[in-house]
């Protein structure tokens, strides 16, 4: 039996969010009603939600020695996720990011920075780090390590999931280890030059021989294409305070679904009610939600439908 359910390499950071009543017109100026210090990152969050929904989660990355990093580091600890092979680099600042949150929407724009000094090297990464694990979940960053850890869980028979929403050189070697590929519905386009994002995306699938190959559409759901068929959920409308780390949290519902055996449908329907809920409170972790909860949204919300995408489907 594995020790852990799930392992998680790739990005923490700790965020300053800014609430602001509105988004001023460009060059202007206005007032904000509260600044907060959160805690967030891709991988990170969305082990902290695997955590929350159960499974024995590990998590692996860099994190730095000031204020930041102790914020992130105090969040992971109180999460009950394995630590042991988390870096806290010396003389190092961690992964910040300044997001604005306009309070009238719930949507944000990030401005994000990651010093050098964090970077993950491929020699850092052990085969025993991921060969404990049923589930190995990554990023795009430090894409030479990211392509070590997924040969290795890849070549051991581990479930790869990905969450990528950029070009990353080099990122062509680690999509023929992944299993389900989890998009921004700009990365397919950006990587293939098709237009189309459903036609790009059936274009990755094919090349690499992805098992899953799926996209997350903001406020308007996920789609996911597997065995030649696309699957489509609609988002679940909720009273939206923030969408900051919807995404990071739709993944950690992800992971949970594959690794209870669901089927894509109910992968899908359960990742979007997980980002759903997180949208009603502030911060990246603010609104992780509870099994419970997320199926108790699935059963009576109303969804914003994509007709455009249903049709085509």
């Amino acid at each position: 039996m594995s020790e852990f359910d799930v392992v998680g390499i790739g990005l923490n950071a700790t965020d300053t969010l800014i609430i602001v009543p509105h988004f001023p017109s460009y060059a202007g100026k206005g007032p904000f009603n509260q600044e907060i210090l959160s805690p967030g990152g891709q991988v990170a969050s969305a082990m902290v939600t695997c955590a929350k929904l159960g499974l024995r989660t590990k998590y692996i990355g860099t994190v730095g020695d000031d204020e930041r990093g102790r914020v992130q580091m105090q969040s992971l600890l109180g999460s009950g996720i394995n630590l042991d092979d988390v870096q806290q680099r010396k003389g190092c600042p961690n992964q910040s990011a300044y997001i604005i949150i306009d309070q009238s929407t719930g949507e944000r724009t990030v401005f994000w920075q990651r010093p050098e000094c964090l970077r993950l090297d491929p020699s850092e990464i052990e085969e025993s780090m991921i060969t404990n694990a049923r589930l190995l979940h990554i990023d795009g960053h430090d894409t030479p390590a990211m392509e070590k850890a997924a040969r290795i869980a890849h070549e051991n028979g581990i479930i790869v999931t990905v969450d990528v929403d950029t070009i990353y050189k080099g990122f062509e070697r680690v999509l023929p280890h992944v299993d389900y590929l989890i998009a921004s519905s700009e990365f397919p386009i950006q990587w293939t030059h098709q237009t189309d994002p459903l036609k790009a995306l059936e274009l990755i699938q094919d090349e690499y021989g992805i098992h899953c190959a799926a996209m997350t559409l903001g406020a308007h759901g996920a789609l996911a294409r597997i065995n030649g068929k696309f699957h489509y959920s609609p988002a679940f409308v909720v009273n939206c305070v923030d969408t900051t780390g919807a995404g990071d949290v739709f993944h950690g519902g992800f992971c949970y679904g594959v690794l209870a055996g669901w089927d894509i449908q109910d992968i899908l329907d359960f990742s979007n009610a997980m980002a759903a809920l997180n949208c009603t409170a502030i911060g990246a972790r603010g609104g992780i939600s509870t099994l419970d909860k997320a199926k108790a949204l699935m059963s009576r919300a109303e969804r914003r439908v994509m007709e455009e995408v249903r049709r085509r489907i």
